[in-house]
C-alpha cells in the first residue's frame, strides 16, 4: 500500500502568520521544523497502520521547505517546483492507494489561519462550479479522477470543518484553532504529533482505489483585488472575463482544470506589482 501525503505549510503546527511561512526568514527557519514534525507523524502513523511506502510531496511556496534528515527512514520525499500536477504530484502513476492533505487550510476570502487559494493575497475568492473551493477541494477532485480517496487533512479547526464538504469520510485533525487570519490557539507539537500519529494510523483502512470518477465539465471561477489581474489572466487559452474581478474557464477534466488554475496563478502573480497589487 503506498501513501501520498501532499505537505502544506499554514496548517502546520504553531504557524499563524506570514513570516512563519515565508522562505528566508528567522521564523521560517523555526516553523520548517514543527511543519517536519507534523509530516513525519503522519508518515508514522500510517506506517503503524500498515502502509508499505509513504511519499511526501512539497507542497508550499518553493517546495523546498521539510527537513529531509528529520524524517523516517522508510519515507520518501518529492521536493522542488514545476511539477505536472503541484500539490498532489505523484497522484496520476496508478500506484498510489490514498493520499492525506497534511497542514492544509482554507480557501481564499473565508475564515482561516493564513487563508488563501495559490496565492498568499491577490485572489479573493475561487468557485468550482458554483462551490467557493479550497485547495483541498480542488486537489480533492483531481483525487478523484485517478481514484485516490483523500484520507486524512490535517490544519486548523476551520480547515478541518472544510474538508467534511469533500473528504466526509477522512480523518481530520486540528492541530490549532482559528482566532483570526493571523492569530490561533495552538497545541504543542508533541501532542499534535501524538494526534496526527494516531490519526493517519486509523486512516490506513480508508486507503484503496476505487474506479476514477468523471465529474466533468468544471468551471472555475476566480475574483481577484484589482483589475488588472483579471485582464492579465485572459492571456490563458480559454480564460475569459466573467465578472468585475472575475474570471473563468472550463474544463473537461481536473487534470486540465488544475493545470489550467496553475498557469492562471503564475502569470496573475508576475502582474503584481509592489505595494499596489
Amino acid at each position: 500500500m503506498k501513501i501520498l501525503v501532499s505537505a502544506d505549510m499554514e496548517g502546520a503546527t504553531g504557524v499563524t502568520w506570514p513570516a512563519d511561512v515565508l522562505p528566508g526568514t528567522p521564523q521560517w527557519e523555526r516553523c520548517r521544523s514543527l511543519f517536519t514534525s507534523d509530516v513525519n507523524a503522519a508518515a508514522l502513523g500510517f506506517f503503524d497502520g500498515g502502509a508499505g511506502e509513504v511519499l511526501i510531496n512539497e507542497a508550499h511556496w518553493t517546495m523546498r521547505n521539510l527537513l529531509l534528515e528529520n524524517l523516517d527512514d522508510r519515507v520518501q520525499m518529492l521536493t522542488g517546483k514545476h511539477k505536472s500536477l503541484s500539490m498532489v504530484e505523484g497522484i496520476q502513476h496508478g500506484d498510489v492507494d490514498a493520499v492525506a492533505f497534511v497542514g492544509y487550510h482554507t480557501g481564499a476570502g473565508t475564515e482561516g489561519v493564513l487563508a488563501h487559494t495559490y496565492l498568499a493575497n491577490s485572489i479573493t475568492g475561487v468557485w468550482l462550479n458554483g462551490v467557493r473551493a479550497s485547495e483541498g477541494l480542488l486537489n480533492a477532485h483531481v483525487a478523484a479522477e485517478y481514484g485516490v480517496p483523500v484520507v486524512l487533512v490535517t490544519g486548523d479547526d476551520l480547515t478541518c470543518v472544510d474538508a467534511e464538504g469533500y473528504a466526509p469520510d477522512a480523518r481530520k485533525v486540528a492541530v490549532k484553532d482559528y482566532v483570526s487570519r493571523y492569530a490561533a490557539v495552538c497545541r504543542t507539537p508533541a501532542r499534535t504529533a501524538a494526534d496526527i500519529r494516531e490519526a493517519a494510523a486509523r486512516a490506513v483502512p480508508l486507503a484503496g482505489r476505487y474506479a476514477p470518477v468523471e465529474g466533468g465539465p468544471f468551471t472555475v471561477e476566480l475574483e481577484f483585488d484589482a483589475e488588472h489581474l483579471a485582464a492579465a489572466a485572459t492571456v490563458v487559452p480559454g480564460v475569459a472575463i466573467s465578472g468585475e474581478r472575475r474570471v473563468s474557464y472550463t474544463s473537461a477534466t481536473m487534470y486540465e482544470g488544475i493545470r489550467t488554475f496553475k498557469a492562471v496563478t503564475t502569470l496573475v502573480s508576475s502582474a503584481v506589482e509592489e505595494q499596489y497589487g
